[in-house]
């Protein structure tokens, strides 16, 4: 097996995709897209939808490419571009509500749960989640995004972050105990 020196095939392969080459940027695609689909799929639950926003996102990439400017990671790039694109997704299917309580309590969010719960099982809680619930979490717990940076993309206030993600992490934390108390008995 050959060893392939990634970052700098990876420049080479941008800079040709650039210049409209289709065996280039579908190879970026196949580098690419399973994990911009996991990233489409944190926010949209259909995975059909949120293969079809990907898509969009690609689309997008590939028509945007020369304004790469190489500072930071390709990845965190494209990354950037799938959290709007799904963003803007469900904004335009739903409307996507957020509750404008500035309720935000300073709380230890340390994780004191011991479960056994599988990754699906997590995915399927957090889907369950109401949208802005959702979108708040999975920017900043997953996504790593800060709270000024959700508000700008979400058009809302940083005290409106805090208060979903708070909201949100109380709602995940009632229905884990819920989980663990009906698979495993009472903890």
């Amino acid at each position: 097996m050959k060893v392939i020196q990634l970052h700098k095939n990876e420049t080479k392969l941008i800079q040709r995709a650039a210049k409209q080459n289709r065996e280039a940027q579908h190879v970026l695609y196949e580098l690419h897209a399973p994990k911009m689909l996991s990233i489409c799929r944190y926010y949209i639950k259909d995975v059909h939808q949120a293969e079809e926003v990907m898509l969009n996102g690609f689309f997008k990439v590939f028509k945007n490419l020369k304004s790469f400017r190489s500072e930071g990671s390709f990845e965190g790039w494209i990354r950037r571009i799938m959290v709007r694109e799904a963003i803007s997704y469900l904004r335009q299917k739903k409307r996507i509500e957020f509750a404008t309580e500035d309720e935000y309590l300073e709380k230890d969010y340390s994780n004191n749960i011991k479960t056994n719960i599988e990754v699906a099982e997590i995915q399927q809680l957090i889907d369950s989640l109401p949208e802005g619930y959702k979108m708040v979490f999975v920017m900043y717990a997953i996504e790593g995004y800060k709270h000024q940076e959700i508000a700008d993309l979400l058009k809302i206030t940083e005290s409106t972050s805090k208060s979903q993600l708070f909201k949100a992490r109380q709602m995940l934390q009632t229905k884990i105990k819920e989980l663990n108390n009906t698979s495993y008995g009472t903890n």
